[in-house]
């Protein structure tokens, strides 16, 4: 019986035994949630920061996939308007060559010398003229229609007659030319009044 009531009390001792320890660990495991607490507020900090890094980076990729869309229409547009109005600057040397070319048309020659340069100043003309119309420029230079400010220059009126109502082309001075939509050089013309 006594060994009875020792190895019970060992059992009783065992127990308590085992919750010190248990009371230890619990201390020991106290600054280790400490530990994981901070750690985990400290790579929260980090995922924020991240976060807030990639909705930057995000926001500067849309912002230079839509400079790029920009600059492509910009690019798209002057490359037509190049196609469109290309000839422009052609024209406007050619032009002058033309106007001297015409009035050298309107110089009254009697010799045959003479008649042939003539033929032959009109056949420059005829491919200026052409060349000038492939490339979509047309001249101004119609009498009777009415008076637009934006393809004429009026120089000089005449009173409106039955032949001539008022505001209308009497007279082209000088041949306008306009590629497409635009005014090369105005006509300048006598209009009615």
């Amino acid at each position: 019986m006594a060994k009875e009531k020792e190895t019970k009390a060992t059992k009783k001792e065992q127990p308590a035994g085992q919750q010190k320890p248990a009371t230890k660990q619990a201390a020991d495991e106290q600054p280790k949630t400490d530990v994981a607490t901070e750690q985990t507020e400290k790579l929260q900090a980090e995922v924020a920061k991240l976060q807030e890094q990639l909705d930057g980076a995000q926001n500067d990729y849309l912002r230079s996939q839509a400079e790029i869309q920009n600059m492509q229409k910009r690019n798209q547009k002057e490359v037509s308007e190049m196609a469109k109005y290309g000839p422009q600057q052609l024209a406007k040397d050619i032009v002058p060559a033309l106007d001297d070319l015409t009035r050298a048309l309107d110089v009254q020659v009697d010799d045959e010398s003479g008649q042939q340069l003539k033929t032959g100043i009109e056949m420059v003309v005829k491919h200026l003229d052409k060349a000038l119309t492939d490339n979509d420029i047309h001249a101004v230079d119609e009498v009777g229609v009415q008076f637009d400010p934006e393809i004429h220059q009026a120089v000089q009126t005449v009173p409106a007659s039955d032949e001539h109502p008022a505001d209308t082309v009497v007279q082209v001075l000088q041949t306008g030319y306009r590629l497409a939509d635009r005014v090369i050089r105005p006509a300048m013309v006598i209009v009615a009044q």
